[in-house]
């Protein structure tokens, strides 16, 4: 067991973390950034990335990932393989968190990227086929599946909205949702109804992911829930849209969240309620979900961290004089 100090405590990597220590380390704040269980984030189990600016050709999402940390590493960042197990930030700065290794990090100012992981149906095929016509983000996929054939199941805004984005590269878009009835809203509801590109299957779960000859998605195995008999349903691409889960269970009780349980900030900030408290990335972004938003917020959230820590230290000064 051991006890690091720092000026700045980033939990969680992905873009946003990454982001935030590559400023954070220019800014000589000797940012240490906890990667947790999965380094690199929600990108590291996403193939083909063709909407991060910069890179003319399709990328890999871990070897983004793996740039972004040798970059960080490269100005001065230092990478704990450990994973937060509590925190306290009842005190103020500087705060203190305890690692599952037994490790105590303090720190100035602390920075919130632990993300967010999509929900998942838990059936077969759907892990083995992912990256292979199966996804959770058609924003970050759909334009693969341009002229294709594509399914979205759920019944909520995000497969709504999900769907409706998919008419932009396919002109046969079918929602899969397990009632009869949607839980989106009813202006989103409306739209999706009366789109001519768009089918809805209702009363329908997906029981299996089933891939072709070629090993990619070719069809979905269908239960239908009034009792009916089973059916198939062939499809280029499958989006599970039932739904984000933020990794805030550490946080709870300690800053404020919303419903779905996303940490919330000052608008257009990434200041949480607790002075020298800062929350990046997609667990405090149920919108937009991206990692260019993700890398955007964790540069915000090191620029609000330097300034913080300038009115700690001019504080300090008075306070001596």
């Amino acid at each position: 067991m051991a006890t690091h100090r720092t000026k700045m405590l980033i939990i969680g990597s992905g873009p946003a973390g990454y982001s935030a220590a590559i400023y954070g380390a220019r800014a000589m704040m000797e940012p240490i950034v906890v990667q947790g269980l999965q380094p690199g984030g929600q990108l590291t189990i996403t193939t083909d990335v063709e909407n991060y600016p910069g890179f003319a050709d399709v990328i890999q999402g871990p070897w983004l990932m793996e740039q972004m940390q040798k970059q960080a590493e490269h100005v001065g960042t230092r990478m704990m393989w450990d994973t937060i197990v509590d925190v306290d930030v009842s005190k103020g700065s500087p705060f203190t968190a305890k690692g599952d290794s037994g490790d105590e990090y303090i720190a100035d100012v602390l920075v919130i990227c632990t993300g967010a992981q999509a929900k998942w149906l838990g059936v077969p095929g759907e892990m083995e086929l992912g990256g292979k016509g199966v996804s959770a983000c058609a924003t970050c996929d759909g334009f693969f599946y341009r002229g294709k054939k594509v399914a979205v199941i759920g019944g909520g805004n995000t497969a709504v909205e999900e769907a409706l984005y998919l008419t932009n590269h396919s002109d046969d878009v079918t929602l899969i949702h397990r009632r009869d009835e949607l839980r989106a809203e009813k202006i989103l509801q409306e739209r999706l109804l009366n789109h001519p590109k768009i089918t809805v299957l209702w009363n329908k779960t997906v029981e299996s992911f089933e891939a072709g000859e070629n090993g990619a998605l070719h069809h979905l195995n269908l239960r239908d829930t009034q009792g009916g008999p089973d059916s198939t349903f062939e499809c280029d691409g499958a989006f599970v849209a039932i739904g984000h889960a933020p990794a805030t269970e550490l946080f709870k009780g300690k800053l404020p969240m919303d419903d779905g349980g996303y940490l919330l900030t000052e608008p257009g900030s990434p200041k949480t309620e607790i002075p020298g408290v800062f929350a990046a990335g997609d667990v405090t972004d149920h919108t937009y979900r991206q990692a260019v938003t993700a890398a955007g917020m964790g540069c915000m959230a090191a620029l609000d961290a330097e300034r913080f820590l300038a009115t700690l230290e001019v504080a300090e000064r008075e306070a001596a004089e």
